[in-house]
């Protein structure tokens, strides 16, 4: 299963930003199209597995799908194909030109500030809400 290495790889990433900011990681965003040849819930059960043993702890994996979009080298439509059929949508050309779908992107770490760090921050009598 490749996809536990990708979650390594991605969570190598996410924690040097995290522990770079000094703040929790509360979320971590990715786009996957499926052409990428990664399964989502394969993802995220691997993700599961490699984030207990890491500084990420309990976040959550988000996951958008991207769609399968092409464009034709003929007339230059553009638009969103199934990923069995990648022939243009409106002349039915086989000379298209993949703009999306293969993607795996890190696209966002939602970050929350750690308690000691935001305690240090707020003045004497305050309390800091976030």
């Amino acid at each position: 299963m490749h996809e536990l290495s990708v979650c390594a790889s991605l969570l190598r990433q996410v924690e040097a930003v995290g522990l770079r900011e000094g703040h929790r990681v509360h979320a971590i965003r990715v786009l996957i199209g499926p052409l990428s040849g990664i399964e989502p819930e394969l993802l995220m059960h691997a993700f599961r597995a490699a984030c207990t043993a890491t500084r990420v702890g309990a976040a959550e994996l988000l996951i958008e799908r991207a769609p399968v979009r092409v464009r034709c080298l003929e007339c230059r439509h553009e638009g969103e194909r199934a990923t069995s059929t990648l022939t243009c949508g409106a002349c039915g050309s086989e000379r298209t030109q993949l703009l999306s779908g293969d993607e795996l992107l890190l696209t966002g770490i939602d970050l929350e500030p750690s308690d000691t760090r935001a305690q240090r921050r707020a003045p004497a009598g305050l309390n800091r809400r976030n």
